[in-house]
């Protein structure tokens, strides 16, 4: 969501800029735009839609100049349009700006009363004509800034350039990230080290309240409370190689093949083959001593702590509790006792979930973070960092992080259960061979890829589909679902399998697809007993289960697709894979940008 670049530059930083912003289009964005400053001039440039039309717009009237900011926005207050990209300008400052400021419509009404004339719908604007003001009554721009930043209610990543001031900008950030770059001769502005990755390795994170005045020296760091501070200097171990599909036709197909590879460097992490055991890194706290598991994610990551619920209770006997981290803190739930909050996130930047991280650091809680990004400002906060290894992921819809996550809440799982004296060496050694095996399953799973490419046809007519599921396999059917939505735009919803004839039987006739998750075993019976209520009601059946649970079936299903035999386990890890190939074919057959599908963003970093 909404990617931000600045370069104080010893050459022409245009076109080093538009590199920037491809390299965070993996975020998604609705306009994009770029301000550079020349000859004592903020020269502005930007379009709605792609950013291959920023392109085109630079191509008929370049931007010239050695200092330079530029982002993609994701729209929050207004529409899509030029007027509403990003950077927002007045006669003195450009400014680009990631977050909501809460309190802009109180801003913009007492700036409007003081003659301030708007441009845009948007709540960053705001930003631009407070420091503005500063600037033309006479402040320095450091003594602007210092001066609007105390106005601002919300969360904002800034970079803010100067008209008077052409080799210098001013960064500032609160609740949403931004890393200082330090080149040879330069130093950068970005949203995050993927960014600047072509640019240098040598970074700094912000933390919450700084503001920094960058120049082509370097840095200097200014507290919440405006004391000069040092952040360290790290290497960011980004990839500087342009990020490319290969032969693949879309990020998204290559990071689903990308599975078994990144679920066994993640695995590799966990497990300790000739020990026969499943490690966590060095923790300082006591997993004994665990009373109770709070685990807070949102969409797609949340559906690994449902997952996750079952894993632990069955496996530690500890109670569970799965939150959507939007809701979280403001149920003011109960976190007494022993308790163990464990946040999901791909990013390490997601708004709701780190507000509720810090929720639960604030009640005292015990905290762990399965998160991808090892340098995010999750990662760094939690008391216990479990990381996956999944790379960086550019399609919008998770599919390797979320196998790889739950690679991760499994590890999690069984160190709990033996950590409380619920698992035995013998119990543990079986668990451990499961898991090794898990990423020749997935590979085996993705041999299905051409039959699922068959009967997607059948789901892409559709207006809406369900997906059921029993166990393990219910978070499955709602993450199958949310796959759909979110990159075909079919309605779709997944349920537990026993609660179908409940209400959402209702929905079944034959125009409504069924798609049914079901591995052999105990729960296996009861939820082909729910696939004949709805079959009974005309519903088309596509039945994903193994070997043995298609011939326990029959031949009723409209159509199958025959997955390994797993332990259950691992079956989780497994089902991925067919439920996000048919969202895909589903999605190619549609016409849809199944990378970077409408209104949706890949960091959440606004609530």
């Amino acid at each position: 969501m909404c990617g931000i670049i600045g370069i104080v530059g010893s050459a022409p930083v245009a076109d080093r800029l538009v590199a920037g912003l491809r390299r965070m289009e993996y975020r998604g964005y609705d306009s994009a735009g770029i301000c550079t400053v020349d000859h004592g001039a903020l020269i502005r440039r930007r379009a709605p839609g792609k950013l291959d039309n920023l392109v085109r717009v630079l191509a008929e009237d370049p931007a010239p100049g050695l200092t330079g900011i530029a982002h993609t926005r994701w729209a929050t207050h207004g529409a899509p349009t030029a007027n509403n990209a990003h950077p927002h300008a007045t006669d003195e400052v450009a400014l680009v700006h990631n977050g909501i400021i809460e309190n802009f419509k109180a801003l913009r009404e007492a700036l409007t009363a003081r003659g301030r004339v708007f441009q845009s719908e948007t709540d960053s604007e705001v930003v631009a004509h407070l420091v503005s003001e500063g600037v033309e009554a006479g402040l320095s721009p450091q003594d602007a800034v210092k001066a609007a930043l105390p106005q601002l209610r919300g969360a904002f990543a800034l970079a803010i350039a100067f008209r008077q001031h052409p080799d210098m900008l001013i960064g500032a950030r609160l609740g949403s990230p931004l890393v200082v770059g330090y080149g040879d001769g330069e130093t950068y502005l970005g949203s995050d080290a993927l960014a600047l990755a072509p640019l240098t390795q040598r970074i700094s994170y912000l933390e919450e309240g700084d503001w920094v005045v960058v120049t082509r020296d370097g840095a200097e760091v200014f507290d919440k409370d405006n004391l000069p501070v040092k952040r360290a200097i790290t290497i960011s171990g980004a990839s500087s190689l342009s990020i490319d599909k290969g032969n693949y036709r879309h990020f998204m197909l290559k990071e689903i093949y990308e599975q078994p590879i990144v679920v066994a460097q993640t695995l590799r992490s966990y497990l300790r083959p000739l020990e026969e055991q499943v490690a966590l890194p060095q923790m300082d706290f006591d997993l004994s001593a665990i009373e109770r598991v709070v685990i807070v994610a949102c969409g797609t990551a949340s559906y690994v702590g449902m997952i996750g619920k079952y894993w632990i209770e069955s496996m530690a006997r500890l109670p569970v509790e799965v939150d959507v981290a939007s809701e979280f803190r403001y149920r003011d739930p109960v976190l007494t006792g022993k308790v163990l909050g464990v946040v999901v996130s791909q990013s390490g930047e997601t708004a709701d979930t780190l507000a509720a991280l810090r929720h639960m650091k604030a009640s005292g809680v015990t905290t762990a973070g399965i998160i991808n990004v090892p340098t995010s400002s999750m990662a760094r906060e939690v008391d216990l960092l479990l990381p996956t290894h999944a790379g960086p992921e550019i399609g919008v819809a998770s599919t390797k992080a979320f196998t790889c996550q739950l690679a991760v809440m499994a590890a999690l799982a069984v160190n709990l259960a033996r950590a409380k004296g619920k698992l035995s060496a013998s119990e543990e050694r079986d668990i451990v061979h499961n898991l090794t095996e898990a990423p020749a399953a997935i590979n085996a799973a993705l041999m299905r890829d051409e039959a699922i490419q068959g009967m997607a046809h059948v789901i892409a007519a559709a207006r809406d589909v369900l997906y059921l599921g029993r166990g393990p396999e219910f978070p499955m059917a709602l993450e199958g679902a949310l796959k759909l939505k979110e990159i075909s735009y079919i309605h779709a919803e997944g349920y537990a399998s026993g609660e179908m004839k409940h209400g959402p039987i209702a929905l079944i006739d034959d125009q409504v697809p069924l798609i049914v998750l079901a591995p052999a075993g105990p729960l296996f019976e009861k939820t082909v007993s729910n696939m004949h209520e709805a079959m009974a009601r005309g519903a088309k059946v596509v039945l994903i289960s193994d070997a043995e649970g298609l011939a326990e079936a029959g031949d009723d299903a409209m159509a199958t697709i025959e997955m390994p035999k797993v332990h259950p386990l691992i079956a989780p890890l497994v089902y991925a894979v067919p439920v996000q190939l048919l969202a895909y074919h589903v999605a190619v057959l549609k016409g849809t940008d199944v990378d970077q599908p409408r209104n949706l963003a890949k960091s959440v970093t606004v609530e």
